[in-house]
């Protein structure tokens, strides 16, 4: 991805004095040095002393003024926009389609200005062209400049700031091999768990330069390629980088040409009633430098073409895949969506190599057969997001101490996976970090509060009359809310920006630094930067004007069933906060807080109803929202009485997983947090740590953790304010070494545990010794603990015995089902209940092989006046290895009933142990017996039936 700072790319010309008569010589030399041919300069020469004559015109267009500038000393290609604007060299740089060196220099809002307001020259000639290989230098020259002078802010790292330097500042993305199917039942959800350990290396990682490559699973190269990826993930900028390197020879050679069309500018060639058109005459419109013959023998040899096409989610026209309707010849002029559709299908231009952007949304748009391979732009993993603060911040330890405060900051942190949101994140924090300490408020903690910041710097550098700022601020943020309104991403000069008053303010440098243009033959295009600046005016736009339609704006939330105002809900909720007022108090003027406390009432409704309802994704959602303004009463009573959160069997990310701490902790307390049956990776517990010190019963039963998580759960346990006193981790694949690390935390004093429950977790008898230790710790709290299901043998029952035989063991009820046992336990476990210091009152022996002789050694603990245990579940069918459930056929079956017997009456004639029953599973059932006034009789009935 690229990398953007306050630098911006000098324009550089060739300097032609027009009063020398060795023009062309000063001209000879530098044309010479990009690359074209000394016989091919006359006729380049021609079109420079051509260019040289025309001077800067002003054209109504549509009910506005298009500034036409032209340099003489420019050497311009008259490209549209879409594709290259124009080509530039300079003196002190030489040019080569193998080498481009950028220079810089720090850029200022006038300077901007300019660049924003270069038009293309459609109406100058286009120059001649030399033939062959000439053309196809020239070509990789002029895609060259248009990388480093791009007019569309997607495709560049800032769009305020200058053009990307691949040279110097792109930050490589995550790129990784998609099965559509699995992108469809993602339902758009972000991969952030490749964040994980090894996990971002293991995964099926695809270089930008193989997109097109051969793999082992196809004996032959993918030609159609579909790169899918949210909003701002740079899907763009990977089609720029594509291009940066064919031009410098670097990748792609195998490619004479390559095309770049934008669904964006291909919407706007309706407005000059050009619906429909042919290929031929497309590249000629967008490539003017280019002959009508040349681009027939450019299309003669399609397997040396590649076409991007970017941003079919942009596009207005629905694909059609029907067979009779496909076009096969470049010259023949068809629909749009036909020419698009006949290009991907392979009708047209059969063998040529199509690359196609899009949003996971606009999928369905695509016959799904025609692709051969789909790709996934996922964004920056950590080490990616790191160098990309260092290179934004030009200082390494200015950027290492933005990016440690980002990283403590978890949603902030997760953010910064979108590229869009990492670059204003870190123009904000630039900003903040750059002025003197003494000066700073507060740091941004929430993502309206970058905005905010982010607005409030345009604002303040570009502050005009405050009655006038205002007046355009709410032209311009009810423009933003129309847009959204009406899912309108590119704003029309003729249409939005005249409906709403905006065109006689469009020069100010105050709105340049929230609106981009982008010129497209005689049509101007506005479009917000970064994309959810769009939505923050729109939420901002109830804020300035209260009286417009608040109510309205409420019930409409509440009727939408899609994410259309997912963004602007969060920055509404987060604008309610009173520090936003203070900040932006005289901008918001006089402005009641009436609309702040009726949109707080709203949200703590829907909250509630969307966290005691069924549908887990639109609570998560509400709890993101909630994040905006960390507002314990609101959260508190968004929860509910009960303090109970319920997202069992729910499919979380990595963002999900912040949200829901933020939540928590701000709440403060948390009765219940089930999180059962849910995925949850080592790095998703660690964004959950600080939540669940707050939870005082957690579970995560069945969610995928590893001996890894364990370590941040022990830190939760030992933290001083930590909670937690019953913590479920069932079903898990923890193993010895996470049970050693969770032994470390309980030991803590600060641990309050009582109950822990581990049935099915992988443990063996490795691990007794470090369980043996805690629970005879004296700061050990624990009372309860399942070890069901864990093959713990003999010998690791033996070493826990050790240690609740210990003084300040507290357990009380010790479970063992299943978990491996002999005889060779009984004696050690008879000692712990015949110890003076035992506490235990339940004992869970199921399904162990303990046969008799184990049994009438626990009967001597049990005859012990030491022994509190109140309850004893033991296998029946265990007892004999006689496999029979009759008790008539069963000697051995006898004598232990008549050992536990004998125990039984015993003990209840001397009033010395509580044994209130022996729950004693048959396979047919359990046989429970209870001691009551009759219970005697249950046995004696049993003795004498056998």
């Amino acid at each position: 991805m690229y990398v953007a700072d306050n630098n911006i790319m000098e324009k550089q010309t060739i300097n032609v004095e027009e009063e020398e008569v060795c023009e062309w010589e000063c001209v000879h030399a530098k044309v010479k040095s990009l690359g074209i041919k000394e016989e091919d300069c006359e006729l380049v020469s021609l079109d420079i002393k051509e260019e040289a004559e025309v001077k800067p015109s002003i054209t109504e267009t549509n009910g506005y003024k298009n500034v036409e500038r032209v340099k003489k000393d420019d050497l311009h290609l008259g490209c549209q926009n879409g594709a290259v604007t124009g080509l530039a060299s300079s003196q002190s740089r030489h040019v080569s389609p193998v080498n481009v060196k950028f220079e810089s220099l720090e850029s200022d809002t006038k300077r901007t200005e300019e660049i924003s307001s270069v038009e293309t020259l459609e109406d100058q000639p286009p120059p001649t062209n030399p033939s062959g290989k000439s053309l196809h230098e020239l070509h990789r020259l002029a895609v060259t400049e248009f990388i480093r002078n791009p007019e569309d802010p997607s495709l560049s790292g800032d769009p305020h700031n200058g053009a990307v330097d691949f040279e110097t500042r792109y930050t490589e993305l995550m790129i990784i091999e998609q099965d559509i199917k699995v992108e469809f039942v993602m339902n758009g959800k972000t991969w952030e768990r490749l964040e994980e350990k090894g996990e971002s290396k293991n995964c099926e990682r695809i270089e930008t330069e193989n997109l097109f490559s051969r793999s082992q699973r196809s004996e032959t190269p993918p030609r159609i390629v579909v790169v899918i990826g949210e909003s701002g993930i740079g899907k763009t900028t990977m089609i720029q980088k594509i291009m940066f390197d064919w031009a410098n020879g670097t990748q792609y050679q195998r490619f004479a040409f390559v095309f770049l069309f934008t669904f964006r500018d291909l919407n706007l060639l309706g407005y000059k009633n050009e619906q429909h058109i042919s290929l031929t005459k497309l590249i000629l419109r967008h490539y003017k430098y280019i002959s009508d013959t040349e681009v027939k023998e450019i299309l003669r040899k399609p397997e040396s073409l590649l076409f991007l096409l970017d941003g079919l989610d942009e596009f207005r026209h629905k694909l059609d895949f029907t067979q009779s309707l496909m076009c096969s010849d470049p010259d023949s002029c068809v629909p749009l969506n036909i020419l698009v559709s006949s290009l991907i299908s392979q009708t047209l231009l059969n063998g040529c190599s199509v690359l196609i952007t899009s949003r996971s949304t606009a999928l369905e748009a695509l016959d799904m057969q025609r692709v051969d391979q789909y790709v996934k732009v996922v964004g920056f993993v950590h080490e990616q997001r790191m160098i990309y603060f260092k290179k934004f911040f030009g200082d390494a330890d200015l950027g290492a101490k933005a990016f440690q405060y980002v990283e403590e900051n978890a949603i902030l942190y997760i953010k910064c996976f979108n590229p869009s949101y990492c670059w204003i994140i870190c123009r904000v924090l630039k900003n903040y970090f750059m002025t003197p300490e003494e000066e700073r408020g507060p740091a941004p903690r929430t993502l309206t509060e970058v905005y905010v910041m982010f607005f409030h710097i345009i604002l303040t550098n570009q502050r005009q009359e405050t009655e006038n700022q205002r007046r355009v601020l709410i032209q311009l943020a009810k423009m933003a809310y129309y847009a959204v309104d009406n899912k309108i991403r590119v704003l029309n000069e003729t249409q939005e920006i005249f409906t709403f008053g905006l065109q006689s303010v469009l020069t100010s440098s105050f709105l340049s630094g929230l609106l981009w243009r982008q010129s497209y033959q005689e049509h101007m295009t506005y479009t917000f930067y970064p994309l959810a600046l769009q939505e923050f005016m729109a939420a901002f736009y109830f804020y300035l004007e209260p009286s417009e339609g608040i109510e309205e704006l409420l019930v409409k939330l509440d009727l939408c069933k899609d994410e259309q105002f997912k963004i602007l809900t969060q920055f509404l909720l987060g604008l309610a906060r009173k520090s936003v007022f203070k900040t932006l108090g005289w901008t918001l003027g006089e402005s009641k807080r009436k609309t702040a406390i009726r949109i707080l009432k709203w949200m703590k409704h829907k909250a509630k109803r969307a966290l005691k309802g069924q549908d887990k994704n639109e609570a998560l959602l509400v709890c993101q929202w909630l994040c905006e303004t960390p507002n314990k009463k609101l959260i508190r009573d968004s929860i509910g009485k009960d303090l109970e959160m319920d997202f069992c069997r729910s499919t979380l990310s990595l963002l999900d997983c912040a949200v829901l701490s933020s939540v928590i902790s701000c709440c403060g307390e948390l009765k219940v947090l089930d999180l059962s049956s849910t995925h949850l990776t080592p790095e998703f517990i660690r964004r959950l740590a600080p939540g669940l010190n707050y939870c005082t019963k957690v579970f995560l039963d069945r969610c995928n953790l590893t001996y890894e998580c364990c370590s941040v759960v022990s830190s939760v346990l030992s933290a001083p304010h930590s909670q937690l006193t019953y913590l479920r981790l069932n079903g898990n694949n923890l193993e010895d070494s996470g049970l050693d690390v969770l032994c470390e935390g309980m030991r803590n004093e600060n641990c309050k545990l009582e109950k822990l429950m581990l049935f099915s977790s992988c443990f063996t008898s490795g691990c007794c010794s470090a369980l043996s230790l805690t629970v005879s710790s004296p700061h050990s709290q624990l009372t309860d603990l399942d070890l069901n299901y864990n093959k713990l043998d003999d010998s690791g029952v033996c070493l826990l015995c050790e240690g609740l035989r210990s003084a300040n063991c507290k357990l009380k009820t010790l479970c063992m089902v299943s978990c491996a046992l002999t005889s060779g336990c009984c004696s050690a476990l008879s000692s712990v209940l015949s110890t003076p210091h035992s506490q235990l009152t339940e004992l869970w022996l199921c399904f162990n092989d303990l046969e008799d002789l184990g049994v009438n050694l626990l009967c001597e603990g049990m005859k012990s006046e030491n022994c509190k245990l109140e309850n004893l579940s033991m296998s029946l069918f265990r007892l004999s290895t006689i496999r029979c459930l009759n008790l008539k056929e069963s000697v051995k079956i006898r004598i232990c009933f008549l050992a536990l017997f004998a125990l039984w009456t015993s003990t209840i004639q001397r009033g010395i142990i509580p044994l209130q029953s022996i729950l004693l599973p048959t396979g047919q059932g359990w046989l429970s017996m209870v001691v009551s006034g009759w219970s005697c009789y249950v046995f004696q009935f049993i003795h004498n039936r056998q």
